[in-house]
């Protein structure tokens, strides 16, 4: 005969304040280990959606990022008419010479200022990249200093808003558009026109990059093998997807942080619930004694109290993703292989919340399974003389 679920949920609600501290405890721990998952989550996200699988991205032989690649205008030549690179409608390589460099601004977060990545760049540029649209404004026109912020930059960042000037080089900038890459890291970027911006900082010559578009998946594997067995060439290749997702490396140090922190709070929370529960034990003496007089089995009080432990700890699962929720959207940066910051939002997934109320019951179980042992093993006589 087991001892019904009713009893654990009263006891529960009698005492409530010992219930809510311990479930609060719990939670705590939960919104934790959720507000780092949906931090990683979500720069992954912007991530996955900013590169195509069709566009090669090309730097100097043994640079890992497209800041501190020196890639010059002759390289250039050599490689946009390679073979494997597609034609435009006007029968021009699909190949786009870049410049890229960092540009500190104040935004409502950080008032002494955040890196962003400005990048020069020609009209196959803006092709070669079709999720990216204007939001607001113009497009920069050739020859002018003037620039096309993200709408994460303009959403977070005072003094880059339509109209307003930009110092940069040698320079004001005109801000005159912003452009909306939906979920992609091209809302942390800042663009303007490739030889007015190289002449601005007198790198004529020497610029970043080069993206170009393969007509299809195998030929761009076959390109970027091409790329970088060219011995006069000596570049680096590498698809767009996979350099952006290559960028979630800079996530992985507050991830691993994150998750040390929530193991550690993990290991307190659930000597908390043991607390709560031996307690529970010592002041429910009498009631286990009485039971076992009704004939419940130790089996059947062991279950018992560990399956209030575990509601208990399920409440405080429940707690720690009702905390969690409201950050769900939010918008924030972290930096990046190129000393810069990405904007992204703090995503929450089902799935993700499901592992939370999980770890949840995890520290749960962990906390009730001795202190349930400690009442199953209680002889009767002395259970009820115990006060």
């Amino acid at each position: 005969m087991s001892i019904p679920l009713a009893y654990n949920l009263r006891n529960l609600v009698v005492r409530k304040t010992t219930t809510i501290m311990t479930a609060l405890g719990i939670g705590l721990t939960v919104a934790v280990l959720l507000a780092i998952l949906m931090m990683v989550n979500g720069l992954r996200s912007t991530l996955a959606s900013s590169g195509d699988p069709l566009n090669v991205l090309v730097v100097r032989h043994g640079s890992d990022s497209e800041l501190v690649s020196n890639f010059t205008r002759t390289q250039f030549q050599d490689l946009k008419f390679k073979a494997g690179i597609a034609a435009g409608p006007d029968g021009q390589p699909l190949a786009s010479l870049e410049l890229v460099s960092i540009l500190n601004l104040a935004s409502v977060d950080n008032p002494q200022g955040s890196n962003l990545t400005v990048r020069g760049l020609l009209p196959v540029g803006q092709r070669l990249r079709p999720s990216v649209h204007l939001l607001s404004g113009r497009w920069f026109e050739a020859g002018k200093p003037e620039m096309v912020v993200g709408k994460s930059i303009a959403a977070r960042y005072p003094d880059a808003q339509i109209g307003k000037k930009i110092a940069f080089g040698r320079s004001q900038w005109l801000i005159v558009g912003v452009m909306d890459a939906g979920t992609g890291a091209q809302n942390s970027e800042i663009w303007a026109d490739l030889n007015q911006l190289s002449s601005d900082m007198n790198r004529l010559e020497v610029l970043s990059s080069a993206l170009v578009r393969a007509p299809d998946a195998v030929a761009a594997k076959a390109l970027v093998n091409d790329i970088e067995n060219d011995q006069k060439l000596e570049l680096h290749a590498i698809g767009e997807r996979e350099y952006y997702d290559q960028q979630t490396d800079s996530a992985k140090p507050v991830e691993y942080a994150g998750i040390f922190v929530a193991i550690v709070m993990a290991i307190g929370s659930s000597f908390a619930a043991m607390n709560t529960m031996y307690a529970a034990v010592a002041r429910r003496s009498r009631e286990i004694g009485t039971l076992r007089v009704l004939g419940f089995s130790k089996g059947s009080i062991l279950l018992s109290f560990f399956l209030e432990s575990v509601l208990l700890s399920a409440l405080g699962g429940v707690v720690g993703c009702l905390l969690v929720l409201p950050f769900n959207g939010y918008t924030s940066g972290i930096g990046n292989s190129s000393f810069s910051e990405t904007a992204f939002a703090f995503r929450a997934t089902p799935a993700m919340l499901a592992m939370g109320l999980g770890f949840a019951i995890v520290m749960g179980c962990l906390g009730g399974f001795f202190p349930a042992q400690s009442a199953a093993r209680k002889q009767i006589l002395t259970a009820l003389r115990e006060s």
